[in-house]
């Protein structure tokens, strides 16, 4: 799968490593897969030394996007992608929206309450 990243990330052993400059973990644990990006300042420009990744990621994310589908567009593993996501929100480039948390969300029992509610009314 060739995405809008350009290349298969495959293509060297090297190519991740230099990806992300060597490092391993992202600076914030914030972000997961099911993370979603949007960008926070179009206006804003990249420096220079962004990669090619970086600038597709930000260009993909002008509409809001899940780290995942930024991985598969970009073919880059799940790991490095979180990585470079993660450097685009710490340099306020990317704004990272985390899902809603199990606490703030509704109990099955009280959304099937609802459905049935909503199913008398027809």
């Amino acid at each position: 799968m060739s995405g809008q990243g350009g290349g298969d990330y495959r293509d060297s052993a090297v190519r991740p490593y230099v990806l992300t400059q060597g490092r391993a973990r992202p600076t914030r644990n914030t972000i997961g897969l099911d993370t979603l990006l949007v960008v926070a300042d179009p206006q804003k420009p990249l420096p220079i030394s962004a990669s090619r990744q970086e600038r597709a990621l930000l260009r993909m994310c002008r509409r809001l996007l899940s780290l995942a589908e930024a991985a598969a567009h970009l073919d880059l593993p799940l790991s490095v992608a979180t990585i470079l996501a993660s450097d685009l929100v710490d340099s306020g480039h990317l704004t990272a929206r985390s899902r809603i948390p199990e606490v703030a969300r509704p109990s099955h029992e009280t959304l099937k309450e609802v459905l049935d509610g909503l199913r008398r009314l027809r």
